[in-house]
């Protein structure tokens, strides 16, 4: 299998089966209830999980919970903790609901301070960082690969993308160091014994201890956003790497939603929860939508994309409601997912195919094996369906409409069919 590779600019092929595969996947930072955008990542890495595990490998899924940072501060002055508990459960009970399973490690930042030390530790003995008024920061000039990964270096002023927290600038040695331990603030609820005194990590250094305690010092994939290549996924290179860890051989970087022509972000205000988009949209047409978009490509969301990703889930409803025809070929669709999980190529393949075993078996990949169920009609919707065929039957047309309407308000679509007993119900979405 071949997957495209941030690194190296190339597609860069996986170990034969078994593996094993290890795969780190960036979380969110919890201090709302996510948003669509959000949710991109998580359905890429328990897809590719899934695929991979059907293919023959060893896959450990290891997916973060980032539970302290500044944006939670900000957003709850003296009850982060609290918030973000709750938004961390927000988070959980949302991914859940897309009903693909979950990562097999969900590590939280809160719980893995004392790796997150040690490995701080490490980078100050061996001159990597340096301790400076209560705050650590790390030396990017004792790093030479530094901005290999994302072909920027830090120094580019116009095109530096700042990272999700503030840093004393007065405090580094150069300004393109970053924040490895930040010194307790007054207002801050939460905090740490350190040997460098009273404090919480920096972002970055959470990712790099978080996935090395999980997935050890070299791991087969490391995936997120594409806004998380710089500075985020290039300062956990440089923080690993600089203790001679191999880190992450192959890096995976998602595209991203877009709402009205920009990037779905929660700092623009321009979002659309993932809690939402289920309730208005479900989940089936939510993850029929994701499979239409390449996950390296942008992926544009709006009301009218959703509809017709839903009409594409309903479209594999209606083959199961009608008899298989067996044949189709499992080898394309094998195909599109080992050349860079090509899932539009994919999606394209399962909609050419009428043997229910065969659809069901690709939709099983996706979580969508409940597009086969069949889903009975009530008896007395059945009985009202079968007084509307015989008035239509006596050309008693407007009792025919009556009883479709009153089946529709039932929230039920009637269909006519050529086969017995001349009807179909099926339930309106």
């Amino acid at each position: 299998m071949r997957l495209y590779d941030t690194a190296s600019r190339g597609l860069q092929e996986l170990p034969a089966p078994p593996g094993p595969v290890r795969m780190y996947f960036c979380g969110p930072t919890v201090y709302q209830r996510i948003h669509v955008g959000n949710a991109r990542p998580f359905v890429l890495s328990m897809w590719l999980k899934r695929w991979l595990e059907r293919s023959g490998y060893d896959v450990m899924l290891v997916e973060n919970i980032t539970d302290v940072n500044d944006k939670i501060y900000a957003a709850a002055p003296g009850d982060s903790a609290r918030l973000a508990d709750e938004a961390s459960s927000w988070y959980v009970e949302d991914t859940g609901a897309l009903g693909l399973g979950r990562p097999d490690r969900e590590p939280k930042a809160t719980e893995s301070i004392p790796e997150i030390v040690s490995m701080i530790e490490e980078l100050v003995a061996t001159d990597h960082a340096y301790p400076a008024g209560g705050d650590v920061y790390f030396r990017v000039a004792s790093f030479p690969g530094y901005g290999k990964l994302s072909g920027r270096h830090g120094d580019e002023e116009a095109t530096r993308n700042p990272s999700e927290e503030s840093e004393e600038e007065s405090l580094k040695d150069d300004p393109r160091d970053f924040a490895l331990w930040k010194a307790h603030k007054e207002g801050e609820d939460t905090w740490w014994e350190s040997p460098w005194g009273r404090g919480r990590p920096g972002w970055h250094i959470e990712c790099s201890a978080m996935a090395e305690a999980h997935l050890g010092p070299v791991f087969e994939i490391h995936g997120g956003g594409l806004d998380l290549v710089f500075p985020h996924h290039e300062n956990e290179v440089a923080q690993s790497r600089s203790l001679g860890h191999e880190f992450a051989q192959l890096w995976m970087h998602n595209g991203m939603l877009q709402l009205s022509g920009e990037k779905m972000s929660k700092s623009v205000g321009n979002i659309v929860s993932l809690l939402e988009s289920l309730e208005e949209h479900g989940r089936e047409a939510l993850l029929v939508y994701f499979l239409g978009g390449h996950w390296r490509k942008p992926l544009e969301y709006s009301d009218d994309v959703l509809r017709q990703a839903a009409a594409q889930a309903e479209s594999f409803r209606n083959v199961f409601r009608q008899p298989s025809e067996p044949g189709g070929n499992w080898e394309a669709f094998t195909a599109a997912l080992e050349d860079d999980f090509n899932t539009p190529e994919a999606l394209a393949t399962m909609h050419g195919w009428r043997d229910h075993e065969l659809l069901l078996r690709g939709l099983e990949v996706f979580g969508l094996e409940s597009l086969a169920e069949n889903t009975s009609a009530p008896a007395a919707l059945e009985e009202l369906a079968r007084q509307r065929a015989e008035a239509r039957e006596r050309k008693d047309f407007d009792e025919g409409d009556r009883l479709r309407g009153e089946i529709e308000a039932a929230g039920w679509e009637v269909r006519d069919i050529d086969a017995e007993p001349g009807f179909q119900l099926v339930p309106k979405r």
